[in-house]
C-alpha cells in the first residue's frame, strides 16, 4: 500500500517542500525557476496520483487520508514563503488567509462528517479552484525576474499571479460556503 506508485506521488508532494522552501528563501531568478518548475511537478502529481489510484485500483484509506494532507501542506508552505520571503505585495497575506482557513474549514468538516459516515465530495467549483490557485502559485513563485531569467521578460508573472491568487481566494469563499452548509446539513440529525 505505501509502496503503490499513487501513494509515492502523494509522498513525493510532501518530500518537495523542505526543498521548495530552500529555494524560496534563495531568492534568486533561478531559484524561483526552480521553485515555480518543482511546485509544477508537484502539482501534477496532484492530479496523478488519484488518476492512477483509480484506473489501477489502488485506492486505500491511507492514500484518501494523505492525499488532502499534502495538498494542504504543499499549499500552505508556499503561501507562507510567497508572504514571509516578500515574493509577493505585503497585502496578500489577506488571500492567503483566507485559503488557508477554508482549507481548514473542509478539513474539520470532512473529519466530523466521516465520524458519522457521510461523504463531502468534491464540487466541480472546487476543482476550478484548484486550478486557478496552482496557477497563481506557479506565476508567484516564478515572479517577474524568474520570467525574464527565461527570456520571458514581457510576461508579467508576479502580476497575472496575484491576480489570480485574488480570484481563487473568491472561489475559495464560496467553495467554502458551499461545503460550510452542506456540513451543517448532516450536523444537527448526526447523519
Amino acid at each position: 500500500m505505501l509502496t503503490d506508485l499513487p501513494n509515492l506521488l502523494t509522498l513525493s508532494r510532501i518530500a518537495a517542500i523542505p526543498l521548495l522552501v530552500v529555494l524560496e528563501a534563495v531568492g534568486t531568478p533561478g531559484a524561483g525557476f526552480g521553485a515555480a518548475l518543482l511546485f509544477t511537478l508537484a502539482a501534477i502529481t496532484d492530479y496523478l496520483d488519484g488518476k492512477l489510484a483509480r484506473e489501477w485500483s489502488q485506492l486505500s484509506d491511507f492514500g484518501r487520508m494523505l492525499d488532502p494532507i499534502a495538498d494542504k501542506l504543499l499549499i500552505g508552505a508556499t503561501l507562507m514563503c510567497l508572504v514571509g520571503f516578500g515574493h509577493m505585495p505585503a497585502y496578500g497575506i489577506y488571500p492567503a488567509i483566507v485559503i488557508m482557513l477554508r482549507e481548514i474549514l473542509v478539513s474539520g468538516l470532512r473529519e466530523y462528517l466521516a465520524g458519522i459516515r457521510v461523504g463531502l465530495p468534491v464540487t466541480r467549483l472546487a476543482k476550478w479552484k484548484t486550478g486557478v490557485q496552482m496557477v497563481s502559485l506557479i506565476l508567484l513563485l516564478l515572479g517577474n525576474s524568474g520570467a525574464r531569467w527565461l527570456g520571458l521578460g514581457f510576461v508579467p508573472a508576479s502580476g497575472a499571479g496575484f491576480v489570480l491568487l485574488w480570484l481563487a481566494a473568491g472561489l475559495t469563499l464560496i467553495t467554502g460556503w458551499d461545503y460550510l452548509t452542506a456540513g451543517l446539513r448532516h450536523a444537527g440529525s448526526g447523519q
